[in-house]
């Protein structure tokens, strides 16, 4: 097994336990930001014990804080992906990630310094169709959601085009790498907790009850291990094939949320001309590389 195909496996493993980050998001009680904080900290405490030191003290400045600044994206990225969960449902926050094909096939050439791959623009358009079939009718009343849940696909986009940059010069050990921008998303979370609780005293920050272990199912098994494997994968795809990919996340999540919270009780033939489509660029895209 070659290492471009290995990092496919590698990626799509990653992409279904994300499929179940939605659901987890809806079954712990609190709201994005604290929800967000607890994720990201019981990761960095886990890869801190994981962590040999010495790659830590081994990394560039520069490349610290670069690190630093891409976490703070992933940071934003999630309180977007997991505010549009509360304000809207688990089905309509995975779906709304399908965009950031069509935002990374415009912006990771400007990330990259590179032209725009037309076949790219292409197949990130195909995929907002299947992204509409996928949601089917959208009630209103969950519209705020949906913007938000782009903005964080937007977010996304950036992230995952600025970690391929920094993989294709210099790239730094996937721990360390994991640790630092899961430590910038940690940062973020910290500056905005006393701020947001200064504005709504009665935001409850703890756990209760079987939040713990939804919450460490979250960070460790969905979380850490994912974000690790992405790194390795990366180093040797796209940033716009991972994304692709990525869009399967939507497939997996709204049928598990059909699964759990029954959002559909049964899903039209629309939705699987959608699944059809989205699986269409994804596998089509390392075809349309060759010619």
């Amino acid at each position: 097994m070659n290492e471009t195909t290995r990092a496919y496996l590698y990626l799509h493993f990653c992409v279904f336990l994300w499929g179940f980050t939605a659901i987890l998001g809806k079954l712990i009680t609190l709201q994005a930001l604290p929800l967000v904080w607890w994720r990201v900290l019981l990761c960095c405490a886990a890869l801190w014990w994981l962590l040999p030191k010495g790659q830590l003290r081994g990394l560039k400045r520069r490349a610290f804080w670069q690190m630093l600044g891409i976490g703070a994206l992933v940071g934003l990225h999630w309180l977007c992906f997991y505010d549009a969960i509360k304000r809207s449902n688990a089905s309509v926050a995975v779906a709304t990630m399908a965009t950031t094909s069509f935002f990374a096939a415009l912006l990771e050439p400007v990330l990259m310094r590179q032209r725009i791959k037309w076949h790219e623009l292409a197949l990130g358009i195909l995929i907002l169709p299947g992204m509409a079939l996928v949601v089917g009718n959208l009630d209103f009343s969950m519209r705020t959601g949906f913007a938000v849940g782009v903005l964080g696909a937007l977010l996304a986009a950036v992230f995952t085009a600025l970690n391929k940059r920094m993989l294709d010069t210099e790239p730094p050990p996937p721990l360390a790498m994991s640790f630092v921008e899961l430590f910038g998303a940690l940062v973020v979370c910290s500056l905005a907790l006393p701020v947001v609780l200064g504005v709504s005293p009665e935001l409850r920050v703890e756990p209760i009850g079987w939040d713990w272990a939804w919450m460490l199912l979250l960070a460790w098994g969905c979380t850490l291990l994912p974000y690790y494997l992405t790194l390795k994968a990366m180093r040797h795809i796209s940033a716009f094939a991972t994304n692709l990919t990525i869009n399967l996340e939507p497939v997996y999540g709204v049928v598990l949320a059909g699964l759990f919270f029954q959002e559909h009780e049964g899903l039209s033939p629309g939705f699987y001309v959608g699944v059809a489509i989205i699986l269409l660029a994804v596998f089509g895209h390392p075809f349309l590389k060759k010619f």
